[in-house]
């Protein structure tokens, strides 16, 4: 089954959110989300504070396998999130790199963006998503489980954040014929 990576990023829209592939004339939007005290920058794998934004910005823009979106709530840049490691060939993606504002996190939006994003993937022909979460993150993990992601295990010492610690990464997947639409 082979992924189509067109259908995957085309812009999707759902009652009060709007999510569209994140490029440079989101920096700016971006820039004001992403405080320097954010204490997820202390588990999140690049930190986006304003001494590093610019680097981690221009870093994620390079990445050619990753997708990311801009994140909208009613109007208003919230953060972003997209797929990671995408692999057409396969029918394989993971979904990460998300960063909610401080203001948006524990509102509920985490959950409908995370569905939008699993079921496009589907709806385009991928039939495995992967969730790669650092094994200090609790929050995160209890998220995808409640999405329905299986944990399959974690992969020991596996990337380097830009802190330099060294992480464990639990590994979640959710397959096509697994999936439960909201």
């Amino acid at each position: 089954m082979r992924g189509d990576l067109n259908r995957l990023i085309a812009p999707i829209d759902a009652p009060g959110l709007h999510l569209e592939q994140l490029g440079d004339a989101h920096r700016e939007l971006l820039r004001p989300l992403c405080p320097a005290d954010d204490p997820v920058w202390e588990i999140y794998p690049t930190s986006y504070a304003p001494e590093r934004f610019d680097a981690s910005f221009a870093a994620m823009r390079a990445d050619q396998g990753r997708r990311p979106f801009a994140l909208f709530a009613d109007g208003a840049m919230v953060g972003m999130s997209g797929y990671l490691n995408v692999d057409t060939a396969n029918g394989v993606l993971d979904i990460g790199g998300t960063y909610l504002t401080p203001s948006a996190r524990g509102t509920g939006l985490n959950r409908p963006i995370k569905h939008l994003l699993i079921e496009r993937a589907f709806e385009a022909g991928f039939h495995r998503i992967q969730f790669r979460i650092d094994a200090r993150n609790g929050r995160s993990m209890a998220a995808v489980e409640k999405l329905g992601a299986v944990r399959e295990g974690v992969m020991r010492r596996d990337r380097i954040t830009w802190t330099g610690y060294v992480r464990d990464s639990v590994m979640y997947a959710i397959l096509a014929d697994e999936w439960v639409p909201a």
